[in-house]
């Protein structure tokens, strides 16, 4: 790796210099966002990346001496972050988590399973907690762009492989390390790392490029229309102009909700099913996984106050949705703190 060794201090004894605790603090904050969204990808929780994230700070300090300074700062906390989600997963009873279960068919009509609190469910990632996405790759090794290795689908379908061979294809194929350099964090011969690279980026390729959107170096400005054009059709109650926005073959999840749903027709129906269960809707625009999305507000029938209700991520592709993912109650209003959503928005005087 070519990073250079974070600000060393002296340690005040004989023998190599450690890490100071003002060096130390500059350093963390120089890492802490792009090592918690190593740890969102590893994990695919936002709120055990937040946990992990402070795990691999305390562990760093606590092993500050053992820091080479001929080496790269960044790389030794990739290496602590990495462990410690392997660990993670390791101690917890799902390796993985889903944005939809696995050979499960798409559904039609209405919903009826309910939410499903015992599945282990993918969260989105605030924008405003991601770190400079670049525009070119961080390595020679690296095969994906910084933005579409945030993408909601790309970390659910990364989530399908096994512990290490995630661990290997992020540190590989979105950092840019090379396989010597992961071999050494992960353990085993180079040659078992590019084995489980090669067996990691077969599964991905099955469950994940061939659904694959352009890449994009950049945001696409038509994206901000067809948010707005999205959020319009909530707040005037047109359900068939966001139905419009749809692309014919448009995938849509609900966590927690088992049920999901493929084709405009098949997402139309269910929607109306269910459009007329609140006396209005009010969206608010933010950021998730470096798309657009939006945090909706309900208002009952018998209420005067709007409730946070869904978070939405949307998947544009050629001007339409291509995928949908709205985070319904519970799970969905759990989430509004942690995107700076307010607990509730008043009536309009």
């Amino acid at each position: 790796m070519t990073d250079a060794p974070g600000p060393i201090e002296p340690s005040g004894r004989p023998g190599r210099p450690v890490l100071g605790r003002l060096a130390f603090e500059r350093l963390s904050l120089a890492h802490r966002r792009e090592l918690k969204l190593h740890c969102y990808r590893m994990m695919g929780s936002l709120n055990e990346a937040d946990d992990l994230v402070q795990e691999t700070f305390l562990k760093a300090w606590r092993a500050r001496s053992q820091f080479d300074a001929r080496g790269s700062a960044r790389g030794w906390l990739y290496a602590i972050a990495t462990n410690s989600c392997l660990n993670a997963i390791k101690a917890r009873s799902s390796a993985r988590r889903i944005l939809e279960q696995p050979e499960r068919p798409p559904a039609e009509g209405r919903a009826t399973g309910g939410p499903t609190t015992e599945l282990a469910w993918l969260e989105p990632y605030p924008d405003a907690e991601l770190p400079d996405v670049a525009d070119d790759r961080p390595g020679p090794d690296a095969r994906y762009e910084a933005r579409e290795a945030v993408r909601l689908a790309f970390v659910a379908a990364i989530q399908l492989l096994p512990p290490r061979q995630r661990a290997a294809l992020l540190l590989c194929d979105v950092l840019g390390w090379s396989a010597v350099e992961i071999a050494q964090l992960l353990g085993g011969s180079t040659a078992s790392i590019n084995s489980a690279l090669q067996r990691a980026r077969t599964t991905l390729g099955g469950h994940h490029q061939q659904d694959r959107a352009p890449q994009r170096s950049r945001p696409d400005p038509d994206e901000g229309l067809l948010l707005e054009r999205y959020m319009r059709a909530w707040q005037a109650d047109n359900l068939d102009g966001l139905v419009d926005l749809l692309r014919e073959d448009a995938v849509y999840h609900m966590p927690p909700w088992r049920e999901w749903y493929r084709g405009r027709p098949a997402i139309g129906a269910f929607l109306g099913s269910i459009w007329g269960n609140f006396a209005g809707y009010r969206a608010v625009a933010i950021g998730a996984n470096a798309q657009p999305a939006v945090g909706v507000y309900a208002l009952g029938r018998d209420d005067f106050t709007w409730r946070p209700h869904s978070l939405h991520v949307i998947e544009p592709a050629d001007g339409k949705i291509a995928s949908l993912t709205i985070y319904v109650p519970p799970l969905g209003p759990a989430l509004f703190k942690a995107f700076g959503l307010p607990p509730e928005l008043g009536l309009p005087r």
